[in-house]
């Protein structure tokens, strides 16, 4: 594929899997005007100098490092089997799930080590060799199978798996229980190390960091308005720090005043608790759709 922008980047995402629906809603949240139909295998984006590339998300780990795209969206287990020569820039908050070993529920096997001199089958052999290595085990012989992984303990070829799991509803559906953790896992961005070195190229890159981070780090707050009596700022500002400090605005009533602020989502609902103590009332909460730090 000829380049022939050198400022334009290429960012290769998951035509269709898990990932692709959370990835596309991303681009569109960082205002990027593209088709979304994935029949085309590139689509350019009309207000950004970007073109997508759709593909397998195992071979975007390749697209990156070979530089036929700058950068990709793709989970971390596939970067840890087969992303050799690229470089993590962001973790997106997405796509979460774990990479663990599983074995059949009637199995007496309890913990990864009792697998010495055992099959296991996984689809991820380059990642569940270097774990297993890592607890000592070195008698396993992996079986690679490209999918359907689950099944293998019931038609004798493992005695037991490693796959991948977001819910664990699959394991159970094959009556298989965990017994350990190999990675846990979610979409990340990543870069060619070369496009990195490309002073024309960085300034987009960067363009590109700043507007996923703005979305990031939205999601972690909220914002809340209230009226208060102004006797209670001190106590309202210790509970509520903001971003920096929390906005005051005078109210026609003297005694009162407004207050805007931002609360961590992670802590909102005790700080609501505070709030009402203090006196606050009138308290509205909105998400925040962007916000730049």
């Amino acid at each position: 594929m000829e380049r022939t922008d050198g400022c334009r980047l290429r960012l290769a995402m998951q035509r269709q899997g898990r990932l692709t629906e959370a990835t596309t809603h991303l681009l569109h949240g960082m205002g990027l005007e593209f088709e979304s139909y994935r029949q085309r295998l590139l689509t350019p984006c009309r207000n950004f100098p970007l073109d997508i590339l759709y593909g397998r998300d195992d071979d975007i780990p390749e697209y990156v490092a070979d530089g036929t795209v700058d950068l990709g969206v793709v989970g971390r287990n596939v970067i840890v089997e087969r992303g050799n020569g690229v470089e993590e820039l962001l973790s997106l908050g997405f796509g979460y799930c774990s990479l663990v070993v599983a074995v059949p529920s009637e199995s007496p096997i309890q913990d990864p080590r009792e697998l010495e001199g055992h099959r296991v089958a996984t689809s991820y052999p380059r990642t569940v060799r270097g774990y297993f290595e890592g607890i000592g085990v070195e008698d396993v012989e992996l079986v690679t199978l490209s999918g359907s992984v689950e099944v293998a303990p019931s038609l004798g070829i493992a005695s037991a798996v490693a796959d991948l799991t977001a819910t664990g509803s699959t394991l159970v559906l094959n009556d298989l229980r965990p017994i350990a953790t190999v990675l846990e896992s979610e979409a990340v961005l990543i870069a060619n190390p070369a496009s990195l070195r490309q002073p024309e190229k960085v300034r987009n890159i960067n363009r590109v960091l700043m507007r996923i981070n703005s979305l990031l780090a939205a999601r972690e707050y909220k914002y809340v308005m209230m009226n208060a009596p102004r006797s209670a700022l001190p106590t309202i500002r210790g509970a509520t720090p903001g971003l920096k400090a929390p906005t005051v605005v005078p109210l026609a009533d003297p005694e009162w005043v407004a207050i805007h602020t931002v609360v961590k989502e992670n802590e909102f609902w005790e700080v609501i608790e505070r709030l009402r103590e203090a006196g606050a009332s009138e308290i509205l909460v909105t998400s925040i759709e962007k916000l730049l730090l």
